[in-house]
């Protein structure tokens, strides 16, 4: 038998945009959703080692959910290099303040820890509201809101 390993080319792969309304829909769930959108794992080329994923926009950020006391317990961790310079800052606060950061957060989470993150996260497209730019890429494409 002769079996032989997929490899994704560039010229085989195509992106494609999708659209995920966050409305009502669980932070980790929304993400994993997300994630995977990003890396390409729904399509039959995909290969771990090269970026076949596609475009994935977000929109109504503002209205996630985290369950349980995520809210008062979760927190948001920076450190800027200095000693006494690491900021935990409450995921209350992020989801008043920039939503859209709390989403960005669980996707990157979700990505691998590699250089393709990098590339896969600057697909990613959050909004607060419904409202984005985006809506020539979706006429053309002909995906639809899930």
């Amino acid at each position: 038998m002769d079996r032989k390993t997929y490899l994704a080319k560039n010229t085989d792969i195509k992106r494609t945009w999708h659209l995920i309304d966050a409305s009502g829909r669980v932070l980790g769930r929304l993400a994993t959703e997300a994630a995977d959108k990003l890396r390409g794992k729904g399509k039959p080329i995909y290969t771990p080692s090269v970026d076949c994923g596609d475009f994935v926009v977000v929109t109504n950020a503002s209205k996630v959910v985290l369950t349980g006391k995520k809210l008062e317990q979760k927190f948001a961790f920076h450190f800027l290099g200095h000693p006494g310079s690491d900021r935990h800052t409450p995921y209350s606060v992020i989801m008043e303040k920039n939503p859209e950061k709390a989403v960005v957060l669980a996707v990157k989470g979700m990505l691998p820890k590699n250089k393709l993150a990098s590339r896969q996260i600057k697909r990613l497209k959050i909004y607060r509201n419904s409202a984005h730019p985006h809506a020539a890429q979706f006429a053309s494409t002909g995906s639809g809101a899930k």
